[in-house]
């Protein structure tokens, strides 16, 4: 596999969640259910040991994070075996720059390709402490920047930033998520004014998904006007209803192909928003947010329940009943039907 033509052709890359049981202990059962779901759904990748898979999980009380990478890893592998097409595997990378070079390592023993870099352990160092960390890890396997909305602990990067991150050679692409859309074109114009073109961009902006993905980005260069599009996404919200957001980003990838655009694209980008305003929890600050995710994968049978590690952690009062709302609202963008019908094999 090619990785950057892989991902510049656009994938659909979820975010994995954490299955656990009453008791907060591991459910290999469901967690290898998860993966073979988010496979037959048709994605391009799948993402490990990033916010939706808790990052307590690197926590020594609970010790999950290579658990859960090697499981990941092994039930890929055994579909991809049977089914062989391309496929990434991302592992999410936290910490100091020590802690991020041993994930790194770690994961790249594991078979994962790239690494998503999570930047909050450093955010508060000079930038130019946070672009030497970036290196770094970047020297141990492929790397995917992380634009982290500050609301959930990011912190704004001026577009000096992304141009100069641009230039590290092992940078595969950039998962941009700051829920902001001044914030988003910084990213996208550092792509084009850095020339990076092998440089892939990925939507991680939950909140306008379908805008984003439609979107030609022009800048004008010394060359000329040059546009780019954001390819695939990485996102938590395609962790639920997978299999439809695969069907999503291969219609978005017709209509780019076709430059005809209906404005019935803007209805279905609000209607996105709002479910995932439920999913995410956006009322009361994001506090439901995984439990959200997990109690849509509960109600399909993928997952035993919406429990965290955190016990702290749990559906917000009125999310349940958001999250039945925008079920019935948008039936377009659940996928329920293709759930149900192989759950029992994805569970053996």
């Amino acid at each position: 596999m090619n990785l950057r033509n892989h991902f510049a052709r656009g994938q659909v890359i979820p975010a994995f969640p954490l299955a656990l049981d009453a008791d907060r202990k591991l459910s290999e059962k469901h967690q290898r259910a998860l993966a073979r779901y988010y496979f037959h759904a048709g994605c391009g990748g799948l993402a490990v040991g990033v916010h939706s898979t808790q990052f307590e999980i690197r926590e020594p009380e609970h010790a999950l994070f290579e658990p859960v990478l090697r499981i990941a890893s092994e039930t890929l592998d055994a579909e991809l075996r049977e089914h062989p097409r391309d496929f990434v595997k991302v592992a999410g990378i936290c910490g100091d720059t020590a802690q991020a070079s041993r994930e790194a390592e770690l994961a790249a023993g594991l078979g994962f390709h790239a690494g998503l870099l999570s930047l909050t352990a450093v955010k508060e160092q000079p930038l130019p402490e946070i672009l030497e960390h970036c290196r770094k890890v970047a020297e141990v396997m492929p790397v995917i920047g992380f634009y982290l909305q500050p609301a959930v602990g990011g912190r704004v990067f001026p577009y000096a930033f992304w141009r100069e991150f641009m230039e590290i050679e092992n940078v595969l692409a950039v998962k941009i998520a700051p829920f902001n859309r001044y914030f988003t074109q910084d990213v996208v114009r550092a792509a084009i004014e850095a020339g990076r073109d092998d440089v892939s961009l990925y939507t991680g902006n939950d909140d306008n998904i379908i805008v984003d993905l439609l979107t030609p980005f022009t800048f004008q260069t010394p060359d000329g006007p040059r546009t780019r599009t954001i390819a695939g996404g990485l996102l938590g919200q395609w962790g639920v209803w997978t299999r439809k957001a695969v069907l999503l980003l291969e219609e978005i990838k017709q209509a780019r192909r076709e430059e005809t655009l209906s404005t019935d694209w803007l209805t279905r980008n609000a209607a996105l928003t709002d479910i995932n305003a439920a999913v995410f929890d956006v009322a009361n600050g994001f506090a439901g947010v995984i439990p959200g995710i997990h109690e849509v994968l509960r109600r399909q049978g993928l997952l035993p329940g919406t429990w965290c590690l955190n016990p702290d952690e749990k559906l917000s009062p009125g999310q349940s009943e958001e999250l039945d709302r925008v079920t019935r609202a948008y039936p377009e963008f659940v996928d329920d039907d293709f759930v149900r019908e192989h759950l029992d094999a994805w569970l053996k």
